[in-house]
Formats: structure tokens, C-alpha cells, sequence
């Protein structure tokens, strides 16, 4: 599924991140860029040290911000590190801290130059906030982002492991204004 945003495509795949052949992936990064399991554990078994290693010079990253690291070994040129909020029912201010997390990647993508990014759904797995909720803050929130900065991004792509998420990501773009 796909809408065009000025001259970006937004485009829903269910996949596998690891495999996306673009310029930059987001990985759904912890605050101490350790490394962990679901998005982070998969890229970085697939890209190889080299990425931990760079994680570990940068130290950290706070939550709803991003950084960046080389790719390793997967097809993308660059990682985008984001950490997005673990849901504590919503009383801490974890809608906006998602949303940061989205405009933040973005930010992150524009400044190295990356013309393809590709998501993961953020903060949806282990750190367990609402897929129907993150997934219009997700696209509400990358939908801004291009209206603001026309013309930077070619396709932002949302990558998404199973289908419920992907079902979730469709409605929420369905209902995109």
C-alpha cells in the first residue's frame, strides 16, 4: 500500500528491514545503543560488529531522539538509531516521545543525505505501545514531516514484520487526511 506525499511515496510493506535496499534503515534502538532482540538484534547480527562498535563510540541516545552509524554489511548505506518511549499507559508523555522518535529519524536521514529510509514499526514490539495508536502517530507525524520538508525525501518506506502490524499501518494510512 502506498500514497504519495508532494513528490515522497509513502509505501507499507510487510518484510524483513534487514533486506531493505535503501539508503538509511531506522533500527528500534534501546537509549544505551546496546543492542537487545526483535528490530535491534536483527540488524545487528545482519550488519556485524561494525555498527556496535560505532554504537558504543556514541555512547547513548536519549529517548525520542535518533543517531546514525554505518550499515555493516546490509544493504542500506547507513542505520538511523531511534529510540522511541516504553509504553507506561500513556500518563508520561509517550505519544509525543514517539512522534520525536519519528521526526527525529527524518531529521536524522536529511542530514546525511539519504534520498530512501525505511522504518520498523517504533517502540510496537518489547516496549509494547499500542500498534493502532503508534501507527497514526507513526504516519501522522512522517506526513508533517514531508509537507515540511518538500522535496528531501524520495520514499519513506515502513517496513513491517507480521500482519497484524501491517493491517494496523494500512488503516492508520487509509485514514491519513
Amino acid at each position: 500500500m502506498e500514497r504519495t506525499i508532494g513528490t515522497t511515496r509513502l509505501v507499507l510493506v510487510e518484510g524483513d528491514i534487514t533486506e531493505q535496499r535503501v539508503d538509511a534503515i531506522v533500527n528500534a534502538a534501546n537509549s544505551r545503543l546496546a543492542g537487545g532482540g526483535g528490530v535491534d538484534g536483527a540488524i545487528h547480527r545482519r550488519g556485524g560488529p561494525s555498527i556496535m562498535e560505532e554504537c558504543r563510540r556514541i555512547g547513548g541516545c536519549p529517548t525520542g531522539s535518533a543517531v546514525v552509524t554505518g550499515a555493516g554489511n546490509l544493504p542500506a548505506r547507513w542505520v538511523v538509531h531511534a529510540v522511541g518511549p516504553v509504553w507506561s499507559g500513556g500518563k508520561r508523555g509517550e505519544d509525543d516521545l514517539l512522534a520525536s522518535a519519528w521526526r527525529e529519524s527524518l531529521e536524522r536521514a536529511r542530514e546525511i543525505g539519504a534520498r530512501t529510509v525505511a522504518f520498523p514499526s517504533l517502540s510496537t514490539g518489547a516496549y509494547r505501545f499500542p500498534v493502532d495508536r503508534a501507527a497514526r502517530i507513526a504516519l501522522g507525524t512522517v506526513r508533517d514531516w514531508i509537507l515540511e520538508h518538500p522535496d528531501v525525501l524520495d520514499e519513506v518506506r515502513v517496513v513491517l514484520f507480521d500482519r497484524a502490524t501491517y493491517d494496523a499501518y494500512a488503516a492508520a494510512l487509509a485514514d491519513l487526511p
